[in-house]
């Protein structure tokens, strides 16, 4: 029975040496290799795992072909963060510019709409701060949400804050957002997520367009 087992280890043994290559296998069949040599070797292995599961987290989950899957990559990854504590307030902005970070868009203010979905519905704490100080009515309808500052509270609590940056490149969008703590300043989260929308040119998703070419009719004599 023990020779059995003797002979399954060390094909086992055999098997994981040939899967790992032959340059590992040169290492162990050379006695008179240092440890710092099989060390270093160990460390490009294990690089090189970390460079696969990157890849793998590139092609499966920063990387999407649509906007829906974008917003719900951002959200995803933020939600597996550990140290965020799911029942303190959230605060949720829009998304800007990454090279004017005080102008956004319709697409800037989608993403963080959309956010607000995702987020609360992931079980998190989201504080709408739009909020005005009472309901507002006209004959086109009823208002509660504002973006003037002086129809809504100017104090918000200890809260987190979720703020995000986007930037145009050929064909695709590259969105990055954070967690951010009001009081500290730390980055409790980050997420990070590509969207290729593979347009040639962009500018009708983000509204600006250059206007069309005018001709001037004239009459001719």
């Amino acid at each position: 029975m023990f020779k059995n087992v003797s002979r399954i280890s060390i094909l086992a043994t055999l098997l994981m040496l040939f899967m790992s290559g032959c340059s590992y296998k040169k290492i162990v069949s050379n006695t008179a290799v240092s440890d710092d040599v099989v060390r270093e070797y160990s460390k490009v292995q294990t690089a090189k795992q970390h460079l696969e599961v990157a890849e793998d987290m590139q092609k499966n989950v920063t990387t999407q072909n649509s906007l829906e899957a974008t917003i719900a990559s951002l959200s995803t990854q933020i939600a597996q963060n550990k140290k965020l504590d799911t029942n303190k307030p959230v605060l949720i902005t829009s998304f800007v510019r990454l090279d004017k970070l005080k102008e956004t868009s319709e697409f800037g203010r989608i993403i963080g709409e959309s956010l607000i979905n995702e987020l609360s519905n992931k079980g998190f704490n989201i504080i709408e701060y739009r909020g005005q100080m009472a309901v507002s009515i006209n004959e086109q309808g009823e208002y509660f949400i504002s973006r003037k500052p002086h129809e809504i509270k100017n104090q918000a609590l200890s809260t987190y804050i979720v703020v995000g940056t986007y930037s145009r490149q050929n064909g695709r969008v590259i969105l990055n957002t954070r967690v951010i703590d009001n009081i500290t300043g730390k980055i409790i989260s980050s997420a990070r997520s590509t969207y290729h929308h593979g347009l040639v040119n962009d500018c009708m998703m983000f509204g600006d367009c250059a206007p069309a070419r005018t001709v001037k009719i004239i009459k001719e004599r």
